[in-house]
C-alpha cells in the first residue's frame, strides 16, 4: 500500500482508537427510542448525514433530511440529529432551536464538543477528528492529518454511522433481508 493511503487509514485508525463508545451507546439508544428522526449537515458532512438517513431508512426507521418536502413535523418523541464538525454552524443552532422549541430531542455529532452547538444539545457525539477549524494548527498539539481540511472528521463520519447502523440493527431485531428490502428498486 503507498504512503499516502497507509498514512490516511492510520488517521482514521488513531480517530476510532480515541472514540468514546459510551457516547456512541447512548447516541444508539436515543435514536431507537426516537419516534421520528430528522437529520441535517452543510457541506460534506451534510452528505455523510444524507447516507445515515437512507440508511436509517432501511432499518424501517421514520427518517427524513430537514428540507427535503416529506420531512416531517417534529415534536415530542422525535430527534433531530445534526453534525456540526467545528462545533457551530448557525443553520445547525436555528434549526436546533426549533426542535427544542416543540419538544424533540437533539443529537449533535461534532469534533469540538465545547461549541455552541454541541452545548446546547441533548446528546453529543463527539468525533475526536481534525475539521476544517482546526486543520492549520499544527505544531500546536496533535499533528495534522494527512488528509485536507475537514476529510478525516467526514471519513470518520462514515465509518462510524455504518457500525451505528449494525448496533441499530441489532438493538431493533432488523434483519439484513428486511434491510435489503427497504431499499428501492428505481435506480
Amino acid at each position: 500500500m503507498t504512503t499516502l493511503y497507509r498514512a490516511a487509514l492510520d488517521d482514521l485508525a488513531r480517530v476510532f482508537d480515541r472514540i468514546d463508545e459510551a457516547a456512541v451507546t447512548r447516541a444508539v439508544e436515543e435514536i431507537a427510542r426516537a419516534k421520528r428522526i430528522a437529520l441535517y449537515g452543510v457541506g460534506r458532512e451534510g452528505l455523510q448525514i444524507k447516507g445515515f438517513c437512507m440508511r436509517l431508512f432501511h432499518l424501517g426507521r421514520q427518517a427524513a433530511m430537514v428540507g427535503d418536502m416529506t420531512t416531517p413535523y417534529l415534536g415530542t418523541g422525535d430527534l433531530l440529529i445534526v453534525s456540526a464538525g467545528p462545533g457551530h454552524f448557525s443553520t445547525v443552532e436555528a434549526l436546533m432551536g426549533v426542535a427544542r422549541r416543540d419538544g424533540a430531542r437533539t443529537l449533535v455529532v461534532t469534533a469540538q464538543p465545547d461549541g455552541a452547538c454541541p452545548k446546547a444539545a441533548d446528546i453529543v457525539l463527539p468525533v475526536p477528528a481534525q475539521t476544517m477549524a482546526d486543520d492549520m494548527n499544527a505544531g500546536q498539539g496533535a499533528a495534522p492529518s494527512v488528509l485536507p481540511m475537514g476529510s478525516l472528521y467526514e471519513g470518520a463520519q462514515y465509518i462510524l454511522f455504518e457500525v451505528m447502523i449494525l448496533k441499530l440493527r441489532d438493538r431493533l431485531g432488523v434483519t439484513p433481508e428486511a434491510m435489503r428490502g427497504n431499499h428501492t428498486n428505481l435506480e
